[in-house]
């Protein structure tokens, strides 16, 4: 089996941290694995915990502490560039998900040939009112707008092959996007999901609430534009443009015929002040298409990132 990567985000579990500890060296076993725990700015004592188990645990462990809390997403970032693995696999720190679903994740990644094997709690074990009804909601909202169906978008068990999550960069509350993000880098067959186990949260407190519903709904909308518009922003914006240039366009020849043609009054009329707003609105969104343009390719030549993903090359030399 591949070496394996294993990403904890944590955040104020320190009644979690001995248990999650023993539970991951259980699961993991003999597996060719290392386990990255990236301490969130932790004020309960979990970092004095996390550096005691992780020296008693050896090498295997590694423990990651940011200079405060920065977010779920930034920590789980943070794991992910430090992954040695060719397989990352992510998971939560409050023991909810079960480790000993790590392995059969990794196998079932790397047996069907694919990119990503999300996790889905099929029997989760959460309220129903704040926690269940809200996630399908939104977990249907994402699957419409971005077109990768997955039952559970928020389960944070997920399989990656490390060349291809190394290829996006996280922000904000971007982790649970991941799936949709790495539709733009391989093909959505080759993302899946299968039924993990869920478990009821034993000890400490939840970070989520329902406030973090209307968070998701404002991310969904910018991950809605970048993957459909990030290489091409002009063809959003430049439609809007014309139709509203347009519109205005029309309101004003007509005026111009009424006014020239018939000798009627237009200098009082509504349509008069409509027109010149919709076609200065449309110059104003072709404006912005032509910036977002530039930005576009300012943000791929500076950073030297490439519109496209190599999966592998075979080179034969060529006959002597």
């Amino acid at each position: 089996m591949a070496f394996i990567s294993v990403v904890i985000p944590l955040y104020d579990e320190i009644d979690n941290i001995l248990p999650l500890c023993t539970a991951l060296s259980h699961a993991l076993g003999d597996a060719d694995a290392e386990v990255i725990i990236v301490d969130d700015g932790s004020r309960d004592g979990s970092a004095a915990a996390l550096d005691r188990e992780a020296e008693a645990r050896g090498a295997r462990f590694k423990v990651i502490h940011l200079q405060r809390n920065f977010g779920q997403t930034a920590a789980m970032q943070a794991g992910i560039d430090a992954a040695r693995g060719e397989v990352i696999v992510t998971l939560d720190a409050d023991l909810q998900n079960d480790p000993e679903d790590i392995l059969p994740l990794v196998r079932h990644l790397l047996e069907k040939n694919l990119d990503v094997v999300a996790g889905w709690r099929k029997d989760r074990q959460d309220d129903l009112l704040l926690r269940r009804i809200p996630s399908r909601l939104a977990n249907r909202l994402i699957c419409h707008l971005t077109g990768i169906y997955l039952h559970d978008y928020g389960c944070t068990l997920k399989a990656y092959r490390a060349s291809v999550i190394k290829g996006v960069r996280l922000y904000g509350e971007m982790h649970r996007f991941v799936p949709a993000w790495l539709s733009t880098l391989t093909y959505t067959d080759r993302i899946v999901e299968v039924p993990v186990r869920h478990h009821p949260r034993r000890v400490g407190q939840s970070k989520y609430g329902i406030t973090r519903t209307l968070r998701v709904l404002v991310d969904l909308l910018f991950v809605k534009f970048f993957l459909g518009y990030s290489q091409r922003p002009m063809h959003f914006f430049g439609v809007i443009g014309l139709a509203l240039s347009s519109i205005g366009s029309i309101m004003l020849l007509y005026l111009l015929v009424d006014k020239f043609g018939y000798g009627a009054a237009i200098s009082g009329r509504p349509m008069l002040i409509a027109g010149v707003l919709f076609f200065l609105a449309g110059l104003q969104f072709l404006n912005t298409g032509i910036v977002g343009e530039m930005l576009s390719r300012i943000y791929h030549e500076s950073q030297d990132k490439k519109t496209y993903v190599v999966r592998y090359t075979i080179h034969l030399d060529p006959p002597a």
